[in-house]
């Protein structure tokens, strides 16, 4: 092997985990620009989640390079850096010592990823004239799936993008429950946007998708819901059932909704219709799982028989809604639990009402 292309480090190695290796070392940012990479979020031609890091915040990075310019700044930060493969830690005294050395291949570029301090790392990276030096925490990691997880609960008592955790989640197994009791319903909410022939395909706004309109977050809290208690609930916790046959019929109901609103739906945005703003769709979501149990809808046509019972009822993006005595304007309600309860209770007994008046009519 060409030593030009191994990099040593005197390193420590406390001891923390059995399953993983744990060490830290000293580099400027030119060796660990050749340690380590940054992979950014975002999706393949067929739909695949590829890396994890959000986007460069530039206000961010210069705040920090302006700072660091100065002639007593410090950083005592780590920048937090996972390898899978191509490094090791060799012994410098005795097996039992914490003191080693780290050995870095990097005759196939970096072979280390960057799951925390990328805004620092870009900012040192960017100083003229300082050979600005920090601490690299660093740990040895088997699979991908191991470096995702490490990178969430890294990055879960800092600030970071919730819309990008739960993307991730799907990816990682072996969480904290109040991360892993939302994965289904990521999982769903990523076969919804990315799948072939699916209603809401290229519409749902994700951190890899930031041109859709409906937030990710909104359509994840309508499968929690049904999940729980609605339609979906036979496939709580069977990921396979629920991507095969609970996708399926939600992308049946949301056809549906287009077809029946289609004049609320089309070329519309939260702003200018509140059939795709969070309140309608968490109301829809209701509906959906009436119909399913009531009248036993699951497919397209069978949804849109019972949503057709809501014409007339409706005001998503003109006009006002009739809560009874209580008129709100179209665009007056918003996106907060008593919204939601108002709207979903009302849709729900029109529903009632109509299919009881269409029984005795029978």
């Amino acid at each position: 092997m060409n030593n030009q292309h191994l990099l040593r480090f005197d390193a420590l190695a406390p001891v923390q985990s059995e399953k993983l290796t744990v060490f830290t070392f000293i580099a400027n940012a030119a060796e660990v620009a050749r340690i380590a990479r940054i992979e950014r979020a975002g999706r393949d031609d067929a739909g695949a989640l590829q890396g994890f890091q959000r986007p460069q915040i530039a206000g961010h990075i210069r705040e920090i390079r302006d700072y660091l310019e100065k002639p007593n700044s410090i950083l005592p930060n780590a920048i937090v850096v996972a390898f899978m493969g191509q490094a090791w830690l060799e012994p410098v005294t005795n097996p039992e010592s914490r003191l080693c050395q780290l050995v870095i291949d990097t005759s196939k570029g970096p072979p280390g990823w960057i799951v925390d301090g990328q805004q620092r790392f870009t900012a040192l990276s960017e100083l003229r004239g300082r050979d600005f030096e920090v601490l690299v925490s660093g740990f040895l990691c088997e699979t991908e799936e191991e470096l995702q997880k490490q990178f969430i609960l890294v990055n879960n008592t800092r600030p970071l993008p919730k819309a990008l955790v739960y993307e991730l989640l799907p990816k990682v197994g072996d969480l904290p429950h109040r991360m892993s009791s939302r994965s289904q319903a990521a999982l769903a909410t990523e076969a919804l946007n990315y799948r072939k022939g699916s209603s809401l395909r290229g519409l749902i706004k994700q951190q890899t998708n930031p041109k859709g309109v409906i937030r990710d977050t909104v359509l994840q809290r309508v499968i929690m819901n049904s999940l729980s208690d609605g339609a979906l609930r036979l496939y709580a916790g069977e990921d396979k059932l629920l991507l095969d046959q609970g996708v399926t019929m939600m992308s049946e109901f949301y056809h549906a909704v287009q077809h029946v609103f289609a004049d609320d739906w089309s070329g519309k945005t939260p702003k200018t219709s509140r059939l795709i703003h969070g309140t309608g769709i968490i109301a829809l979501g209701y509906v959906m799982d009436f119909l399913n149990s009531v009248t036993g809808a699951s497919t397209r046509d069978e949804f849109a028989s019972g949503l057709r019972l809501l014409q007339g009822k409706t005001a998503w993006s003109e006009g006002e809604w009739e809560f009874g005595a209580e008129r709100r304007r179209w665009n007056g309600l918003q996106n907060v639990p008593s919204d939601v309860r108002q709207l979903s209770l009302h849709l729900v007994q029109v529903l009632k009402r109509r299919l009881a008046e269409s029984a005795r009519a029978a």
